[in-house]
């Protein structure tokens, strides 16, 4: 093909770039003449041939200086092939090395080759952008591979081959960081890289080396083949200073140091680093060990708001670099360049990945849409920040193709614009330049919105002089008051004390400057509350109590709007304050107001929990009791924000929490059953749908009336005929020891003691015999228990008791034992004489009234009193009246009563008016911190008349 031919146009080319372009292509011409070489006709080259040229220096020249490359990559097709990158390695596997400098000229060569063909088709349009930053990652993995594999086989020649305890051959493993980790390297790239062995020890040779002498060499090597310029250039600049101490640390550390390192005196930065961190090349089992080693250090399981600050400020000072040096106008680092697209996600994923693993993504791309979707931004910021994403990577590989060169800035020659602007399809440097700058403005806008940035050199406000300045206490009093307190003597002194207290004097450098950008906000936001000091007062137990747990402040510090949340809630109550305080994992749950004042019916609770439980590991118990603990703790606090903001009334609060035990108890029951059929089997015919196992509920929980702090009064039935009979498994065990093994479980996944508190204090003292009974109670007998031994305080309890969990059948059975006892025959007059007397007995031991305080539950005409009434009449006449026994919770029991006309319906109404009224006061006063107390002088007409009616039925 002859390059003068007139079919050979740059018509499409900037008349003021028609000389060099020229130029380009005469020296191509030469080039080939010269070595005797012809052109082959094509026309995707005809037409895209000039662009290129025009676009590239680094392409022309090379197509110049080796000419044979082009008509390689034409001849072979690879020029036009999206698949190249699957074969790099077999590529270079055909190379026979045979000594170092060969082996250096044969990667550079292979790698200006696959240069000049990614630049060719990304310049000519044959690309998109994610074919040319995986073709370029996967060049750079190939060629490290490749001379890895040559330096350790040489290296293993000479000194012997390094192996594991088990002797097993070891490999060296190379981490690749930033955009190699992540599969996003750009054109002109350098490769950060980390090494790492799996453990230490001395080869056999003569000067018995250690390991770590042997591998640092290969290290060394490798980074020289890679990075060191000859004449035919390099492979890939290296730089491997992101390594544990820099440049000052080891080349290369055993997975025991590096862990080491990670967990002592590893700085902020490099957790973010490791975001991006993948094995690249070498030993891949071991990659995959570091990968599992490092993950609890980058992802943390709780929400680390602190990733905010940290990248704010590091973003700041690249800012501040960039000022100084008059480089504003770089896309990678300038205002609204990739690197603050790069710090949104990371941000989120460094927040939320420990708990969410989806975000634990190395790519940005997937993780800009995985935002969008999790609506942690705004769907339409996702899909702005993927686009502008690619428009600014595409950019800076244009600028860096243009002549290989590592460069970010936007040029500042007439003629370099030119080429830019015209190289991505614009016009004119204008039409670019101005399209860069809108998108720029946009990606800035957004994280500004995301990281709360405020100009640097802002006077101090008014909240912060009160909080941070050292001034008298008169100056304090008056900016309180500008502020708005009423009583600012009592703010001031709340705050003085705060700042004295042992904790916050404790506090790092880093929390306390989380504690003083988060206490204005609080100060400005008080100013208006009725009860400002109150709520302060409780604020600062809270953050006494967290000053220990900086990631907890910087999440209200970071977030406005669960601050906000956390301000409501604790005006209302001190109950959630307190709560947060003993569970502070979560406080991000104020951060979602849709979830936070919308608890879950049970249906939508199984499948959560389901869910949860599903993602922990089956064999790890104590993740598995976490996980319900959490489950337990996240919703109570869900019903509580609710409760306190009027979005639920009692009732409903009570249904709520009850829903919350039996969902969990449902969960623990297989939990339990899991692990023991897995050691012992199963007994004969049982399965997990019939396990001859079940679980009641007394009191709250059988009653559907369960509270915030209720217990879990408990009893554990099963109805397998054989006690004797054996289980399957391996370790074979009786059937009675199996359930009674089973009941233990339950138990201990419930109420054991964690640092993440206990799921529910159970108490199983309703079991026949209580304590000294068996744990689990065969049906047969626990009827016959009923029948003939439990005294009438059991017979009463049973008329709350509620078949909780476990399979249909046993459920059948025990509802009919509970019918048949509740329907047994009694003497009116006997049963009245023993429930007033357990009453009295009661009232003895439990009653906190006085002269000035009346006990709402145990007081004369309070909650104990009503549902004693309930319960001596279900038992007194049951037996007549059978439909009494269907229900289990107060207010349906004595619905019941009226409609056998059995209580008139105005006693009726009297007592479901007084039970809520007395429940709904204890209720709110529990979410003040206080007991279920109240005067003397309130609620005495109610009082009085369920006294009237406890006098008229029990005496």
């Amino acid at each position: 093909m002859n390059l003068e031919d007139p079919m050979f146009s740059l018509d499409t080319i900037p008349s003021q770039l028609h000389d060099t372009t020229n130029l380009h292509i005469q020296n191509f011409t030469d080039s080939l003449q010269r070595l005797a070489l012809e052109l082959p006709e094509n026309q995707d080259i005809i037409s895209t041939l000039p662009k290129v040229f025009c676009c590239s220096e680094f392409v022309a020249q090379t197509a110049s200086r080796q000419p044979q490359f082009l008509l390689d990559l034409m001849s072979s097709g690879d020029l036009f092939s999206t698949a190249v990158r699957d074969n790099y390695t077999n590529q270079l596997s055909n190379y026979d090395i045979q000594n170092d400098a060969e082996l250096m000229k044969i990667l550079r060569q292979f790698r200006n080759k696959q240069m000049m063909r990614i630049a060719w088709r990304d310049l000519a349009g044959w690309s998109d952008l994610n074919e040319t930053l995986s073709d370029l990652t996967a060049l750079a993995e190939s060629c490290i591979q490749f001379t890895l594999d040559y330096l350790y086989q040489q290296a293993c020649h000479r000194r012997g081959t390094p192996v594991l305890a088990d002797g097993t051959e070891q490999g060296l493993v190379v981490l690749g960081m930033g955009k190699l980790g992540a599969w996003e390297l750009n054109y002109s790239s350098d490769i950060d890289l980390i090494f790492a062995y799996q453990q230490d020890g001395v080869l056999a040779d003569r000067k018995e080396t250690s390991y770590g002498e042997f591998f640092s060499r290969i290290c060394r090597q490798l980074v020289k083949v890679l990075d060191e310029i000859t004449a035919d250039g390099f492979v890939f600049r290296t730089d491997i200073r992101l390594r544990p101490f820099g440049d000052s640390g080891p080349v290369i550390m055993t997975f025991d140091g590096l862990e080491n390192y990670y967990q002592t005196q590893a700085r902020e930065w490099e957790r973010y680093a490791m975001v991006k961190v993948r094995p690249v090349a070498g030993d891949k089992q071991g990659g995959e060990q570091f990968m599992a080693m490092i993950k609890p250090f980058v992802y943390r399981r709780y929400l680390d708001y602190g990733a905010f600050e940290e990248l704010r400020s590091l973003k700041q000072q690249i800012t501040l670099e960039l000022q100084r040096k008059d480089r504003m106008e770089n896309v990678k680092l300038g205002p609204g360049g990739i690197r603050e697209i790069e710090f949104i996600g990371q941000a989120f994923q460094l927040i939320r990945g420990g708990q969410d693993t989806a975000l634990q993504e190395r790519s940005i791309q997937p993780i800009l849409a995985l935002l969008g979707e999790k609506d942690l931004i705004s769907a339409e910021d996702s899909k702005q920040l993927i686009s502008s994403y690619r428009f600014l990577r595409r950019v800076e590989n244009h600028i860096q193709e243009f002549q290989d060169r590592q460069a970010h800035d936007l040029p500042r020659s007439e003629r370099d614009q030119a080429i830019l602007a015209f190289s991505l399809g614009y016009q004119n440097w204008d039409d670019f330049k101005s399209a860069l700058d809108q998108i720029r403005q946009q990606v800035h806008s957004v994280f500004i919105g995301v990281f709360s940035i405020q100009e640097m050199d802002k006077a101090p406000q008014c909240s912060e002089q009160i909080w941070m300045e050292q001034t008298d206490e008169e100056i304090c009093l008056n900016r309180l008051s500008e502020l708005g307190y009423q009583q600012p003597e009592q703010i001031f002194n709340i705050l003085e004390q705060l700042k004295t207290t042992s904790a916050i004097k404790r506090l790092t450098t880093k929390g306390t400057n989380t504690l003083n950008k988060l206490v204005p906000k609080i100060l400005e936001s008080l100013a208006k509350e009725k009860n400002a000091s109150l709520v302060l007062q409780r604020l600062c137990a809270l953050f006494e109590a967290l000053a220990g747990r900086n990631v907890y402040l910087s999440l209200l510090a970071e977030n406005d709007n669960a601050l906000q949340q956390l301000l409501t809630l604790t005006a209302a109550s001190s109950w959630i304050s307190e709560y947060l305080s003993k569970y502070p994992s979560l406080f991000d749950e104020l951060l979602d107001t849709r979830s936070l004042y919308d608890p879950l019916d049970k249906m939508a609770l199984q499948q959560q929990l389901a869910e949860q439980l599903a993602r922990s590991d089956p064999s790890d118990i104590e993740q598995l009791m976490f996980t319900l603990r959490k489950f337990k703790q996240i919703n109570v606090l869900r019903v509580a924000a609710a409760d306190i903001m009027g979005a639920a009334p009692l009732m409903v609060v009570s249904d709520y929490l009850s829903y919350i035990a039996e969902v969990i108890l449902e969960q623990a029951v297989k939990i339990a059953w899991t692990i023991l059929s897995e050691k012992h089997g199963i007994p004969p015919d049982t399965s997990e749908l019939q396990m001859c196992f079940g679980i009641l509920g007394f009191g709250k929980l059988g009653g559907v009336e369960l509270s915030y702090t209720s217990d879990l009064d408990l009893v554990f039935i099963c109805d397998y005929p054989d006690n004797n009979a054996l289980t399957d498994g391996r370790k074979q065990s009786s059937s009675a020891q199996f359930y009674a093994t089973l009941g233990q479980r339950i138990r201990s996944l419930l109420n054991t003691q964690m640092l993440s508190g206990m799921a529910y204090e159970i108490d199983m003292r309703l079991r026949p015999s209580g304590d000294s009974g068996l744990l689990v109670s065969p049906l047969n007998s626990y009827e016959n228990y009923l029948k003939k031994e439990a005294w009438t305080w059991e017979h009463q309890a049973l008329v709350r008791g509620r078949f909780i969990t476990g399979d249909t059948a046993t459920q059948e059975k025990y509802e009919a034992i509970r019918d048949r006892i509740l329907c047994l025959t009694r003497n009116e007059s006997d049963l009245k004489q023993e429930v007033r007397e357990m009453r009295e007995k009661m009232r003895e031991i439990l009653a906190k009234s006085n002269k000035e305080i009346f006990d709402l539950k145990q007081g004369i005409g309070g909650i104990t009193d009503i549902e004693f009434i309930v319960q001596f009449c279900i038992l007194a006449w049951s037996e007549k009246h059978p439909e009494l026994t269907k229900f289990t919770d107060n207010m349906r029991l004595l619905d019941a009563l009226a409609e056998q006309q059995l209580l008139s319906q105005e006693y009726v109404s009297t007592l479901k008016q007084a039970y809520c009224i007395f429940r709904d006061r204890g209720h709110k006063e529990a979410l003040q911190g206080n007991k279920a107390l109240v005067t003397q002088e309130e609620l005495v007409e109610i009082r009085k008349q369920v006294a009237d009616i406890w006098q008229d039925i029990m005496l």
